[in-house]
């Protein structure tokens, strides 16, 4: 699930601090990553940025749409259940109503372009899919 690490209780203060210590000391290797930049027709994502450009033009989105976008970027064409989303973008841990990613979803389309399906699809009964054109 993602943990490099556990303690059991109890525990001491020192050793959690330590423990933290040693993991942000660790480098990071996404940085400068080839595959840092995504695109798709006249879309760019930009991962290490943090940036979403549509023809050039810089497109000014939310932390949690941006999530959505990067996320989808890295499966094109494959779809994704909105569960799926949550948990890769919100936390698995996550309790609430799913159509908040149809909301996220929804506004992030807009900034993205008149065509809601240009760059992300409904897929009837299962969520949503990168189009890869």
């Amino acid at each position: 699930m993602g943990a490099d690490d556990y303690l059991t209780k109890p525990f001491s203060v020192r050793e959690l601090v330590a423990r933290v210590a040693v993991v942000l000391r660790r480098p990071r290797t996404t940085l400068g990553h080839p595959e840092a930049v995504r695109s798709f027709g006249d879309l760019l994502v930009d991962l290490a940025a943090h940036e979403v450009r549509v023809g050039g033009r810089p497109v000014g989105l939310t932390r949690t749409e941006f999530d959505l976008l990067a996320v989808l970027s890295t499966r094109p064409g494959e779809a994704l259940s909105r569960r799926a989303l949550i948990d890769l973008v919100w936390d698995p841990a996550w309790v609430g109503d799913e159509r908040i990613v149809d909301v996220h979803l929804g506004n992030m389309r807009r900034k993205l372009g008149a065509d809601p399906n240009r760059y992300v699809e409904t897929v009837r009964g299962v969520g949503y899919r990168m189009v890869h054109r």
